[in-house]
């Protein structure tokens, strides 16, 4: 019951969080696409991949979410805890991962690169401990309960 509340969140935190860079940073602001090496078309194609792999997540979830409510096992503090741990670990793997380690592209290609790196791996970190806390909270919950 945990674990699957636990992976649900999961799923559509990350979903979530790679539907919103996307839209944002891929599209509207045109700042980068996921892969940024070669010709437009090849990084419009690798947006697209990306899109596809963040909308599975996220049905992903949802389904799982379904399936929890149908059996009346949703915890919705746990799942909640998830999803944000889900969304900052997504992010803060595209931050270091992707960013820095395979240079698959940068948040913006600008001289002071900095402080959108501080800004991208600070604001996954604060998802995380929301979601870390979130989930404590439902398990101290649990004990209370149980």
């Amino acid at each position: 019951m945990k674990k699957r509340n636990i992976w649900s969140g999961l799923l559509f935190g990350i979903g979530v969080m790679g539907f919103f860079d996307e839209l944002v940073f891929h599209q509207l602001l045109q700042w980068h696409h996921f892969y940024d090496w070669s010709t437009t078309e090849v990084g419009i194609f690798a947006d697209g991949l990306f899109n596809a792999f963040a909308w599975f997540a996220t049905i992903g979830g949802l389904f799982l979410l379904a399936d929890l409510k149908r059996q009346r096992i949703f915890q919705r503090t746990r799942w909640w805890g998830a999803v944000s741990l889900g969304a900052g670990l997504f992010q803060l793997f595209d931050g270091i991962v992707l960013h820095k380690i395979l240079r698959v592209h940068q948040i913006r290609y600008v001289d002071n690169l900095i402080v959108y790196d501080l800004v991208w791996n600070i604001s996954s970190i604060i998802l995380i401990i929301i979601g870390v806390v979130l989930l404590r909270k439902a398990t101290k919950q649990e004990v209370k309960e149980g």
